[in-house]
Order: C-alpha cells, then sequence, then structure tokens
C-alpha cells in the first residue's frame, strides 16, 4: 500500500503478486529443512553435532523463507481513484506512478496454469512518456483491469462534468 495519498484521493485496490510466487520462493528452503532434518535422523552424530547441525539447518531455512516472504511483499500494484501505483523493492523503493487519465489500455494474459489457479500478467499501457508497465503473477487480473476501468471511466466522466 502506498504510504502517502494525495489529498482527496481513495485507496480502491492493493494487491501483491499471487501466492504461488511465495509458495515457488518457500518450497526450496522448506526442503532443505527437511532434508537436514532427515539426515540428521539418518546418521549417526553425538548429540552436540546433530543440534548444531539442525539448529544451523532450521535457523537457515527459517531466515532464507523469511527472506523470501520479504521479497513476495515488497512488490505492489496500488489502483486510487486518480492513478496506478506500483512499487517494488526491498531496500532501495522504486515507485511507478500512471494518472488514470493516461491509461490508454490495460491488457490481461493468462497461461494455462494461470487460469487454473487465478493469476495472469497485466499490462498497463499509459500515455505519455512512461509507455506500459508489467506486472507478472497478478492474482485475479480480469477483476484488477475491470476496476482500473471503471475507475478511470469515473474519473473521466468526472473530468467533462
Amino acid at each position: 500500500m502506498p504510504r502517502y495519498l494525495l489529498p482527496g484521493e481513495n485507496l480502491v485496490v492493493t494487491v501483491h503478486r499471487h501466492w504461488i510466487v511465495l509458495l515457488q520462493q518457500l518450497l526450496l528452503p522448506a526442503l532443505l529443512v527437511l532434508a537436514v532434518l532427515a539426515v540428521t535422523l539418518v546418521v549417526t552424530l553425538p548429540g552436540e553435532v546433530r543440534l548444531l547441525v539442525t539448529l544451523a539447518g532450521l535457523a537457515g531455512g527459517g531466515l532464507w523463507m523469511i527472506v523470501g516472504w520479504v521479497r513476495w511483499s515488497s512488490i505492489s500494484l496500488t489502483v486510487t481513484d486518480h492513478r496506478v501505483l506500483l512499487e517494488t523493492g526491498i531496500v532501495s523503493r522504486e515507485s511507478k506512478v500512471i494518472p488514470l487519465d493516461r491509461v490508454q489500455d490495460v491488457a490481461t494474459r493468462q497461461s494455462l496454469a494461470g487460469r487454473l489457479l487465478g493469476y495472469g500478467t497485466v499490462e498497463i499501457d499509459a500515455a505519455g512518456p512512461t509507455g506500459s508497465e508489467l506486472l507478472d503473477h497478478v492474482p485475479d487480473p480480469h477483476r484488477l483491469r475491470d476496476q482500473v476501468f471503471a475507475v478511470s471511466e469515473t474519473l473521466r466522466r468526472t473530468a467533462a462534468t
């Protein structure tokens, strides 16, 4: 979610990438933790060594999982009633803003897996130097597309009157 909304600006929706991205980032460390635990049970080691190996495996896997979650949560797409914001980054943040009155097209693409699991790619095409912005693995991309169009149409009607 953006930290600062403009005066009079209302939040419509904020989305992060689909949970499948998080699962992909957490799967390998979880498997490695299970492998370390299996090895410590199968291999005969002195008690202190077994404890240290187990704790090191759990700590390493846990840290890796935390990093995966932070990476997943560091990318967001926010739609307000005036603009679309795409924020990325963990340590240094990058923010791209597309005013809704400049949005020309919102395209969505879904693979077979995306249709089955409910995610896809959203491409927002804007007039001017910003060009188009692409965000992959967006949950329910058609709903997001429709929300952007509905809010931009409302903004255009309000500006016309």
